[in-house]
């Protein structure tokens, strides 16, 4: 027997019912032609019988649009999530993907976690003024530089003590005998006594040793300076891990020094220039001769303008003793050589050369 004809239909009824679960559609009550009479929903419990509630996550899956990721926008992705955040990230990368990863004793590693490294890493973006594609073609030659040169194998090479002996030195003056972890309680000196030099032409006469030699010697500075075990991350505007340069030129004659010595000088300037940026905290030339003025015209070809302010020529230097004034060492000044206005040790006595055989 045919169901009653429904008459007026609510319009609830006629609309598309929703649960929390699933969605359900009511069959549809409105007439679609004359001779056909309507069809009244189903109740409550036909709708419980005959329709299945469907999972809210796969009713998602199944309206939801597909989206459809190509391998060209994965990739750009995940490329998007490994871009550097910082400018030392982007250092960090630099290094990270050279074949060398070692400057100055420490081996580089994420500067967000590795104090050492995020000194070193600060100290190409001081040296560059923050400009990021200068800090990062300086690191990059640098690292070329150091894995050519291993300047840590050059450590415990031996020199000629005939060409080099008395020639150089590194001082090391602690705020306390034991020494001491805080960076601005250890002062570090480097000196140069090219008044000791007994031959020019033999000290000056192969480049690349004497290169080598120089090289030792600043190496010899820096591990000083403990990088490896430091605590202290530095910024654009603080940084202790500095050394104290002295050139001593008494005794030096000439006016113009020989080719020989021009090219020592020029290739020195270009590596300790490269290669150890922010390293130098003030340098001293003492006992100066009229040669000076190549010098510094030389210095101001390969050097920062903010670097050469920190050079101070004296003519007198019984004197130097005195240019210490506000180091964190007590006393700095009476550490230093007599000859030098201190009342230390001479250097061959409290400084440290390079091995000489």
């Amino acid at each position: 027997m045919a169901d009653p004809v429904v008459k007026d239909v609510p319009v609830a009824e006629s609309a598309t019912a929703s649960t929390v679960e699933g969605t359900a559609t009511a069959p549809d009550t409105t007439l679609t032609a004359a001779t056909e009479p309507p069809v009244p929903a189903a109740s409550a419990s036909e709708k419980t019988e005959t329709a299945e509630p469907v999972p809210q996550s796969e009713a998602a899956a199944e309206t939801a649009p597909t989206e459809t990721t190509t391998p060209a926008a994965a990739a750009a992705e995940a490329a998007k999530l490994d871009e550097p955040s910082t400018p030392l990230q982007e250092l960090w990368l630099v290094a990270s993907k050279h074949a060398h990863k070692e400057i100055w004793g420490v081996t580089l590693a994420d500067p967000a976690t590795h104090i050492p490294s995020q000194i070193i890493l600060q100290k190409y973006l001081n040296a560059n003024d923050g400009d990021i594609v200068k800090a990062r073609d300086q690191l990059t030659k640098t690292l070329d530089w150091r894995a050519k040169t291993k300047p840590l194998e050059l450590l415990e090479k031996s020199f000629s003590k005939t060409k080099f002996s008395g020639l150089g030195y590194v001082t090391v003056h602690s705020a306390t005998s034991a020494g001491s972890q805080e960076p601005e309680q250890t002062e570090v000196f480097t000196w140069n006594i090219y008044g000791a030099v007994k031959d020019m032409n033999e000290t000056f006469g192969s480049l690349e040793e004497f290169i080598e030699w120089r090289v030792t010697l600043m190496e010899q500075a820096v591990h000083a300076l403990n990088l490896p075990s430091a605590t202290k991350a530095i910024t654009s505007s603080y940084d202790p891990y500095k050394i104290f340069q002295v050139h001593d030129y008494k005794t030096i004659s000439f006016f113009r020094p020989p080719p020989k010595v021009k090219n020592a000088s020029t290739e020195t300037i270009k590596v300790l220039a490269l290669a150890y940026p922010e390293l130098l905290k003030e340098k001293f030339f003492v006992n100066v001769p009229a040669l000076m003025g190549f010098m510094y015209g030389l210095m101001k070809l390969f050097v920062a303008a903010k670097t050469i302010k920190k050079f101070h020529p004296m003519s007198n230097g019984g004197a130097l003793a005195l240019e210490f004034p506000d180091s964190k060492v007590a006393g700095l000044g009476d550490m230093l050589p007599k000859e030098y206005g201190g009342k230390g040790e001479d250097l061959a006595v409290q400084g440290k050369e390079t091995k000489l055989a």
